[in-house]
């Protein structure tokens, strides 16, 4: 399944406290259960402003109705075309 990045602009994101990024993390699992196993969220990085977060699904209007339903911003979403890391130089 096609792996997107969607940047979320949440101004003060990276002082968010446990609790609520508790309650946006469980907003999220409600809405990808509803939606069924077409999409999946892999993980988040929160940073000062923005979240990124990464999903496996279809295409990109499942990602962004996914967001719609949440109530999340989805202000960019990019499809991966490839991954690399350390191992790529070798």
């Amino acid at each position: 399944m096609p792996k997107f990045v969607i940047e979320r602009e949440v101004p003060g994101a990276g002082n968010l406290s446990d609790a609520e990024l508790r309650e946006i993390s469980q907003r999220s699992v409600k809405v990808l259960n509803e939606m069924g196993t077409e999409i999946q969220w892999l993980q988040s990085y929160v940073t000062g402003d923005k979240i990124y977060c990464v999903y496996l699904a279809p295409d990109e209007a499942t990602v962004r109705e996914h967001a719609k339903r949440g109530g999340f911003p989805a202000n960019r979403v990019s499809a991966v075309r490839r991954l690399i890391d350390a191992t790529t130089a070798e």
